[in-house]
C-alpha cells in the first residue's frame, strides 16, 4: 500500500512510470541515473519485454527493485469493453484511470498486415460535421503513457508483436497533443523500446497546420495524413470547421513543406459523402489542388453514423473517382474501411452506449 495520500484522507496512486523516456526514467530515481545503464535496462523492460512488475527485472538489484515497487507502478488501461466485427476488427473500449474511457481498433489486413489504430485525445474539439467522435466534444489529452499504453493492451490481446502498423487515426485530434504524441513515437520508435519503423506509423490530422509544420521539423517523423473532403473552401468549412482558421491554401502550403522535406508522399483522406463533394467539378479541382504535391489520396467511402445527413457513394461513383484522378497525374484508391458493423470505421468512434463526458472547462490549447 502506498503511503502517499490525498488531502481527503483517500489513497493515492503511485507514479506510473508508463509513457517515461529514458531521460524521464534516469530522473525517477538518482540510482537510476548512475549508473546509467540501470534506467537503460528498466527502460528494456517497461518497453521491449513489456514487462510491468518489477520484482522480475533481475538485472536490477534486489534493493532498487523493492525501493521501486514501493515508489512506482507501471500500469496499462484496463479493457472495459470489446467488440469483434465479421471482418476480423477489434473494436476496444479502454478504461483510463480517472474512469475516461477511449477506444482503439485492432485491424488485420487479408495480406497478414496489421493496423492498430490508436487515440490520442478523449473526444474532439475540431466538429467535423461526419464524425461521430465530434458529438462528444472535447474532454482531455491523452498522456503519452496513455498512448502507448494502448498499443500494449491490443498486443496483450492479440498475442502480437511488432512489425505492425500504428495510424492515429482514433479519437482526438493528434497535432493539437503533439507533445505526448511524439513522446509515444520516440518510445514506438525506439530500438532499445518497442522497436517499431517510423515508416509504419502515420499521424492523421483535419488540418492543423502549426502541427502540421511542427511535424516537418522532427527528425525521424511519423508518415502524415490529411483529412480533405472538399475543393473549396465554402464547402470544406461546412463539413470541417477548422478550415475557417486555416484554409486550404495555408493548410496546401504546409503540406507542400512537409513533403519537399522528406522522400514519402502525404496521404489526403478524402470521405466520399454522396452529392455532396463527388462530382466530376469537385474531382477537376482536387487534380488542380494537389498537381504539383508528392501525395497520393486515399477515398474513403462515408461510413454511417445515424446521421441521416449523409450518404454512402456507391462503389460505381467511387471508381469513377479514382480513375479520373488518376488520369490527372494524382496516386489513388478506394479505401473501404473495416469495422463499420461495429463502429469502429473511419468516423464512427464513440461506442454508442458510453455515457456521454463532462467536457473540460478549458480548452486553451484547441483551436479558436
Amino acid at each position: 500500500m502506498s503511503s502517499l495520500t490525498h488531502a481527503c484522507g483517500l489513497p493515492e496512486r503511485l507514479p506510473n512510470l508508463l509513457g517515461f523516456g529514458r531521460e524521464q526514467i534516469s530522473g525517477a530515481d538518482p540510482r537510476l541515473a548512475n549508473p546509467s545503464f540501470r534506467a537503460a535496462s528498466l527502460h528494456r523492460w517497461i518497453y521491449q519485454r513489456r514487462e510491468v512488475d518489477f520484482a522480475r527485472m533481475t538485472d536490477l538489484p534486489a534493493r532498487l527493485r523493492s525501493d521501486l515497487t514501493r515508489n512506482f507502478r507501471i500500469a496499462w488501461p484496463d479493457v472495459d469493453r470489446v467488440a469483434a466485427s465479421t471482418d476480423g476488427t477489434h473494436k476496444y473500449l479502454l478504461r483510463l484511470e480517472d474512469a475516461r474511457r477511449v477506444e482503439s481498433v485492432f485491424i488485420p489486413q487479408a495480406s497478414g498486415r496489421i493496423t492498430l489504430c490508436l487515440s490520442s485525445q478523449v473526444g474532439c474539439a475540431l466538429g467535423c460535421t461526419f464524425c461521430r467522435t465530434a458529438r462528444m466534444g472535447f474532454v482531455r489529452n491523452l498522456t503519452p503513457g496513455e498512448i502507448v499504453g494502448q498499443a500494449l493492451r491490443l498486443e496483450e490481446r492479440h498475442d502480437l508483436r511488432p512489425p505492425y502498423n500504428i495510424v492515429f487515426m482514433g479519437m482526438g485530434e493528434p497535432l493539437l497533443n503533439l507533445e505526448a504524441v511524439l513522446s509515444a513515437f520516440r518510445i514506438f520508435t525506439d530500438a532499445d523500446g518497442m522497436g517499431i519503423s517510423a515508416r509504419r506509423i502515420t499521424v492523421s490530422t483535419a488540418g492543423y497546420v502549426p502541427g502540421i509544420r511542427a511535424l516537418a521539423r522532427e527528425q525521424p517523423r511519423p508518415r502524415l495524413a490529411v483529412s480533405l473532403c472538399a475543393t473549396t473552401d465554402r464547402a470544406r468549412a461546412d463539413l470541417m470547421p477548422i478550415n475557417r482558421r486555416y484554409p486550404l491554401q495555408e493548410l496546401l502550403g504546409a503540406c507542400r513543406d512537409f513533403a519537399s522535406r522528406g522522400r514519402e508522399r502525404v496521404t489526403f483522406e478524402y470521405v466520399v459523402l454522396e452529392g455532396v463533394n463527388d462530382k466530376e467539378t469537385d474531382v477537376r479541382r482536387l487534380v488542380r489542388l494537389l498537381s504539383r504535391m508528392r501525395s497520393k489520396v486515399n477515398l474513403i467511402p462515408y461510413n454511417p453514423i445515424d446521421d441521416e445527413s449523409f450518404h454512402r457513394p456507391r462503389a460505381s461513383a467511387l471508381e469513377r473517382m479514382r480513375r479520373a484522378l488518376v488520369a490527372g497525374g494524382v496516386p489513388a484508391s478506394v479505401r473501404w474501411s473495416k469495422g463499420v458493423d461495429i463502429g469502429a470505421a473511419c468516423g464512427q468512434l464513440w461506442w454508442q452506449e458510453q455515457p456521454h463526458p463532462p467536457r473540460q472547462t478549458s480548452t486553451a490549447d484547441q483551436p479558436g
